[in-house]
């Protein structure tokens, strides 16, 4: 493991195996107990419990810089397993969790940092991942676009009190927004809205997704796939809005073919 320069934390989803599949090193990969990832092996797992042995364990592995990817929710700590050194470490995590999730990265980011890691984004190691800005499948109408000005409207404005990333909007009607549950919660919400919801015949809405104004683009940047895509599809909207450069799509390619055979737009927003 000596020759290994980069790890990646891992959490749940396929994200961490995308990233792995285009570096040029294999990475080391490492995750929090509980929140393995989907098709890549284990180099290491980890409690927050011990976290400062878990760092001290990467450098003797000699990474020297590290990316977070993967989605992991708030673990129950178990007070018996807390070693000294974190033990010291440990009260700035508390304090920043109260605070919210970005605050709580950033924390994370400082506390590797101060043991000598580099953190780079996903931007940094696979922009490919990052789709600019256009129309990736179907087209948007004026509707969609006024449908999707308001949508970002509210994620910039629910995002600047560390909220969330995502809102559906039809016909300029807030129908949902992204909280805690995440975005299969908000579009299986939205599936079951009917007496409230405006004509879909004279637009069905669109489902945004954005990061947070503000954020470190390191760490928790927005995440959309193929299932995202089925979702949209289930809550009947007209297709799928995101700020471009911003948010991570995973197999993008399949994310096109099945926007196209479900009828929806894919698009990239400026």
């Amino acid at each position: 493991m000596s020759s290994v320069q980069t790890a990646i934390i891992a959490g749940r989803g396929r994200l961490p195996a995308a990233l792995a599949a285009g570096m040029t090193d294999p990475p080391l990969v490492a995750a929090m107990d509980g929140f393995a990832p989907e098709g890549i092996t284990l180099d290491l797992t980890f409690r927050v419990e011990r976290l400062v042995p878990f760092l001290r364990a990467l450098e003797r592995d000699g990474v020297g810089q590290v990316i977070f990817a993967g989605a992991v929710t708030r673990p129950r700590l178990d007070p018996s397993l807390l070693d000294p050194a974190t033990a010291e470490v440990l009260p700035r995590l508390m304090a920043a969790l109260q605070q919210g999730d970005d605050a709580t990265l950033r924390v994370v980011i400082e506390v590797f940092e101060e043991f000598g890691f580099q953190v780079v984004g996903v931007e940094d190691v696979a922009p490919a991942l990052l789709p600019g800005a256009g129309v990736l499948a179907g087209s948007v109408s004026q509707r969609d676009e006024a449908d999707a000005a308001r949508a970002a409207a509210i994620v910039a404005a629910l995002g600047a009190v560390d909220v969330g990333q995502g809102a559906v909007v039809a016909q300029g009607l807030c129908l949902g927004v992204e909280a805690l549950p995440g975005t299969d919660a908000l579009l299986a919400h939205v599936a079951g809205i009917t007496s409230l919801r405006p004509d879909p015949a004279r637009g069905k809405g669109v489902f945004y997704k954005a990061a947070k104004p503000g954020q470190d683009r390191r760490i928790d940047l927005p995440t959309i796939g193929p299932d995202t895509l089925r979702g949209v599809a289930a809550a009947g909207l007209g297709g799928l809005a995101f700020q471009a450069g911003s948010v991570i799509c995973l197999d993008l390619a399949e994310m096109q073919r099945l926007a196209k055979n479900l009828g929806l737009f894919l698009w990239a927003r400026a």
